[in-house]
Order: C-alpha cells, then structure tokens, then sequence
C-alpha cells in the first residue's frame, strides 16, 4: 500500500490533531528506521496505522477483546491501552494489512513487550518522541534516540511509569516487564 493510500484509509478515523501527530510519528519512525536499519516501508504503514482505532468505541473494543483477542488482562488497565492491540486487529481485518511485523509494532506501541522488534522499537519510540509531544523528559529520550534506541526506550518507560506512579493509576505489567527486559539486556552487553 503507498503511502497516500494509506494515509486516506486512516484519516476519517482521526481528529485532526491526532492526524498531524500521526504524520510526526511518520516523520519520527521513517528517521529511526534509517538510523538504525529497519524497513522504511514497515515502519511507515506502522506508523500509519498505529492510532487507527484511536477513537473507536470503548465499549466495541472491550468486546472485541474479550470475543476475539488472546490477551485479556488489558481490559484491567484502563481503557486508553485499548486502541493498540485492537487497532492491530481492525487494521488486518479492515485494511487488511496481514504483514504480522508490521501489526506487533502496531499491536505494542503503548505498552512495549520483552523482546520487541527492531520495528515494534521504532514505533514505541516514534509515537513518544513524535515533533508534536511536549512534556516533560521528551527533549531528553529525542536526544538518546539519536545514539541508543534501547536506552531512548528505557528512559521513555521510565518517563511513563513515573508519570503513572504519581497519578496513582495502574501499571501495565507488560510495560514493567519491557523495561527489566532492556535493562538486564543492558548488564549482559
């Protein structure tokens, strides 16, 4: 699929903000996937679909999760984890766009899994570290992005699980169990 296809398929589905922050995770991911060595065209249908179920009903996706999808134990973590793996699902079944790489990049970029892929990397960082996103700490993984995708990737989990914390909201567990991933790969190297 080109990328004007692709990004018509995607448009009525978003606000228009969320589809300039899709074009800067594009612009974020195409630029991550050249430094590191990814397929560029992977990485752009990824990053153009990743929010593809952004503003779906909450109420179809829990269903969809809990008739369709394996991982049931998200629907404990709040509804906004929702749109990854069930974006990964509508995209494949909609689009259909049956490339698996492109769909676990897609399927984990909110909450990351032990043993990403170099693309499902480069989603997770490329929706994080998109132009738009101002926060506090985002300045900081763009500039370890630059030299250690890993590393941009621990300090971006850090950075959430922090900002979870002190809100008191629930933590994916899968979020946890990236960051110990990365971090033990770290101490092995």
């Amino acid at each position: 699929m080109k990328r004007e296809e692709a990004l018509q398929r995607i448009k009525p589905h978003l606000t228009e903000h969320r589809y300039v922050h899709t074009l800067g995770v594009l612009e974020s991911a195409l630029m991550l996937a050249e430094r590191y060595g990814a397929d560029q065209k992977k990485a752009e249908l990824a990053a153009i679909f990743h929010d593809y179920a952004k503003f779906r009903d909450k109420k179809e996706m829990r269903a969809l999760v809990q008739e369709r999808l394996s991982d049931k134990s998200i629907l404990d973590y709040g509804d906004e984890l929702l749109h990854a793996p069930c974006g990964a699902y509508y995209v494949a079944e909609e689009v259909g766009l049956i490339d698996e790489e492109v769909l676990n990049a897609i399927r984990y970029h909110t909450t990351g899994r032990p043993g990403m892929s170099l693309l499902e990397k480069i989603i997770f960082l490329a929706d994080y570290i998109e132009p738009g996103r101002v926060f506090k700490g985002v300045e900081e993984v763009r500039e370890i992005a630059q030299k250690d995708l890993d590393k941009a990737i621990v300090a971006a989990l850090a950075n959430t699980v922090s900002f979870l914390l002190k809100r008191g909201q629930l933590v994916y567990p899968k979020t946890i169990d990236t960051y110990n991933h990365l971090i033990a790969e770290a101490k092995k190297a």
